[in-house]
């Protein structure tokens, strides 16, 4: 159990940094409020009215999401990777080069269908 000690500490001290910032932020902050400080934001676009029924969100907000998530995953996979590297050795190198390959013809399936475009 004493080895778990400073995993907890950590925990503790990341709560707390993350409490501290909100309370801070939230006191010392300026306080204008005006109409564009409520109006909705969306990624730098003028949002427009929308009908009553919600409307629908434009399809690339989702892939652009997507994206994201699939390419963050690849990178969370490949620290332990570093890590455990040297323990590995070929093994890991051909398994981590295979993972890396069909991500990127994931990648280049999605460049050239034009799901990186930004209109």
């Amino acid at each position: 159990m004493f080895s778990y000690v400073p995993i907890f500490a950590l925990f503790l001290l990341a709560g707390g940094f993350a409490v501290f910032s909100v309370i801070a932020g939230s006191l010392t902050g300026p306080k204008r409020y005006n109409r564009a400080k409520y109006d909705a934001y969306e990624c730098g676009i003028e949002p427009t009215p929308q009908p009553i029924g919600g409307g629908r969100f434009p399809v690339k907000y989702y892939l652009t999401a997507m994206l994201f998530i699939v390419f963050d995953i690849e990178i969370i996979f490949l620290y332990p990777w570093a890590v455990a590297y040297g323990d590995m050795g070929v093994f890991g190198l051909v398994e981590m080069l295979l993972f890396i390959v069909t991500v990127l013809i994931a990648y280049v399936y999605v460049w050239r269908r034009g799901g990186l475009e930004w209109d």
